[in-house]
């Protein structure tokens, strides 16, 4: 399956909509890719359910802001089945939103009044890395950080187009031998956006925008994943001629820690013991990703035991849970032995009680991890 659209753009809407705006958007979709109005269609019935994912997000506040801050990852599993809109039931549909479709399709397929509307300009996002720690992953941290972006020059004043008259459109009238025949176009003035600068200081562009160092706090969650993109909303370059400032996407990438290993939400740290604790039984001190942790080898551990710490791994950016670590126990072979150390071990090589001997209840490695889990 293809990559899915942003919700916005599915139902044609800014950021910044608010919510009386996002239901009239998604209702004109839904109106006009109705199943009912489109027997047969399979692309408008995949458009119709694509508006119904979108707007079961946007609608809801909680949705809504999380899928501003992580993007589809944020919601993911929330709509559409977990499978896109591809996997939403119709009933369903139908019976979530069923007053959208209130009152029928009377005046769903008009278009409406004129049609020309100005369009407001965006300013392009900015991309930053941001490296955090295993530390700081776990608990969240805040972050300051210095961007070099577009903003609206000090003094700068815009003035509706008069090529437009602020419209954002031109009409045309020609003449055809089947009539006057009127178009309409985007207007070369002003590219669309009805406004033109009126007053420029000096280090302005031509769109009314100087380049500015600006310092912005983040406020990262905890349990973000390497990889993972945060969009802050309007904290991108500003938009031209005073319009709707772009996003700052922070991307994560997260440390490798010095001894634990991530995978997930969990972490995982090898533990290497000497023969004689694994034999006899010891308590050892193994690191957390918060502190340390003293745990109990039972004497006859066998090398490749894996132990559980409950919730000592890291929390999920969606809320839920936390994860667990696993210590893996590793019986240290001595490489070097003095003359000494050789004869007290050959004493024991014929011993019965050092002879392998499984009696079945030693398992392999996958099926110790099944185990873990199925806990």
């Amino acid at each position: 399956m293809s990559q899915k659209r942003d919700y916005y753009e599915v139902l044609g809407v800014s950021k910044s909509a608010s919510a009386p705006e996002i239901k009239k958007a998604y209702r004109k979709l839904a109106l006009k890719y109705h199943p009912d109005k489109n027997p047969d269609d399979t692309e408008a019935e995949n458009k119709f359910k694509e508006a119904a994912e979108a707007y079961e997000v946007l609608a809801n506040d909680q949705k809504r802001q999380r899928y501003d801050q992580f993007g589809h990852a944020g919601v993911d599993g929330s709509a559409g089945g977990g499978g896109g809109f591809g996997g939403m039931d119709m009933d369903d549909i139908f019976s979530q939103f069923g007053d959208i479709f209130g009152g029928g399709f009377g005046g769903g397929g008009r278009r409406g009044g004129g049609g020309a509307r100005q369009r407001t300009a965006r300013g392009t996002n900015l991309r930053v890395k941001i490296k955090l720690s295993l530390d700081e992953v776990a608990e969240g941290v805040k972050k300051k950080i210095r961007v070099n972006k577009l903003v609206n020059a000090k003094g700068v004043t815009f003035k509706n187009c008069q090529t437009c008259k602020g419209t954002g459109r031109v009409q045309r009238v020609t003449q055809t031998f089947l009539g006057a025949m009127q178009t309409a176009s985007t207007c070369p003035n002003c590219q669309g956006t009805g406004k033109i600068i009126d007053k420029k200081p000096s280090g302005a562009d031509n769109q009314g925008l100087e380049r500015k160092e600006e310092v912005i706090e983040l406020d990262i969650p905890a349990g973000v994943e390497d990889g993972m993109q945060l969009s802050v909303s309007g904290k991108g370059n500003a938009g031209p001629f005073d319009g709707i400032a772009g996003d700052l996407l922070v991307v994560i990438e997260v440390k490798d820690h010095e001894e634990l290993r991530r995978d997930g939400q969990n972490v995982h740290y090898e533990a290497f013991i000497n023969f004689a604790d694994a034999a006899l039984g010891a308590s050892i001190e193994v690191p957390t990703i918060k502190s340390r942790a003293r745990i109990k080898i039972e004497p006859g551990t066998q090398s490749g035991k894996m132990l559980r710490l409950k919730g000592k791994g890291l929390p999920s950016v969606q809320n839920y849970g936390t994860g667990d670590q696993f210590v893996h126990i590793n019986i240290w072979t001595p490489q070097k032995l003095s003359k000494e150390e050789q004869e007290t071990i050959e004493k024991f090589r014929e011993s019965d009680n050092f002879q392998p001997n499984p009696d079945g209840k030693e398992k392999g490695f996958f099926q110790r991890v099944k185990d873990m889990f199925s806990n």
